[in-house]
C-alpha cells in the first residue's frame, strides 16, 4: 500500500489504535512481569478486540436489519449483561482483600470468597464469556475473513487466559475450586 493513499479516516482509526494500545499497556504493565499469568493473555484479548473495533467501526450501523448485524447487537448485548452482571456478583460476594497478595490482579479480582452463584453456578468466567461474545459481536458487523482471523485469535487467548486463571484460583481456593469445575462450564452454560 502507498502511503499517500492512506486516507484520513485510516490515519485517524491507526492513531486511536496506537493510544489506546498505550492505555492498554499501562493497564495492563503488572500482568507483563507475570507471563503465563492470566492478565498476560487478556492484554492480548484486548488488542484483538481493540482491532476488530478499530476495522469494523465503518460498518458499525450499515444495514441495520440484516441478519449478520441483527446476530451482532444480540451478541453486544449478551455482553453487556454478562460483564455486569459478573462485575456486580464479584464485588458483592467475592470479599476481594489483601490476602491476594498478586500485582497482577486487578482489585476486584482480588477475591478472597469463591463465587459460585448467579451466573458463576453455570460459568466459571462470565466476564472472559463477556469478551467472547464482545469480539464475535463486533466481528459480526461485517464479517470478512481479516477479522474471522482476528476473532478466532481472540478467542485462543481468552481460553489461555481462562485456563491460566484456572490454575490460579486452583492454587488459592484448593480443592473446592476444583469441585466448582466439576459442575460448570467455561464461558457458555451447559455447552463449553
Amino acid at each position: 500500500m502507498n502511503i499517500a493513499m492512506i486516507t484520513t479516516a485510516e490515519m485517524l482509526s491507526l492513531a486511536i489504535f496506537l493510544i489506546v494500545s498505550i492505555g492498554l499497556v499501562i493497564f495492563s504493565w503488572p500482568s507483563f512481569r507475570k507471563p503465563g499469568g492470566h492478565g498476560f493473555y487478556r492484554f492480548f484479548v484486548f488488542e484483538c478486540i481493540l482491532g476488530l473495533a478499530v476495522l469494523n467501526v465503518p460498518f458499525w450501523f450499515s444495514s441495520p436489519f440484516s441478519p449478520a448485524q441483527l446476530f451482532s447487537w444480540l451478541l453486544l448485548i449478551i455482553a453487556g449483561y454478562l460483564v455486569i452482571s459478573a462485575v456486580i456478583l464479584l464485588k458483592r460476594r467475592g470479599k476481594a482483600g489483601s490476602a491476594r497478595q498478586e500485582d497482577a490482579l486487578l482489585g476486584f479480582e482480588k477475591t478472597t470468597a469463591l463465587v459460585t452463584e448467579g451466573l458463576y453456578s453455570y460459568i466459571r468466567h462470565p466476564m472472559y464469556s463477556s469478551l467472547l461474545f464482545l469480539a464475535w459481536g463486533i466481528f459480526f458487523k461485517h464479517p470478512v475473513l481479516v477479522t474471522g482471523c482476528i476473532a478466532l485469535v481472540a478467542s485462543a487467548f481468552l481460553l489461555a487466559t481462562a485456563r491460566a486463571d484456572e490454575a490460579e484460583c486452583l492454587r488459592f481456593f484448593g480443592p473446592p475450586y476444583a469441585e466448582y469445575m466439576q459442575r460448570t462450564k467455561r464461558f457458555i452454560p451447559f455447552i463449553f
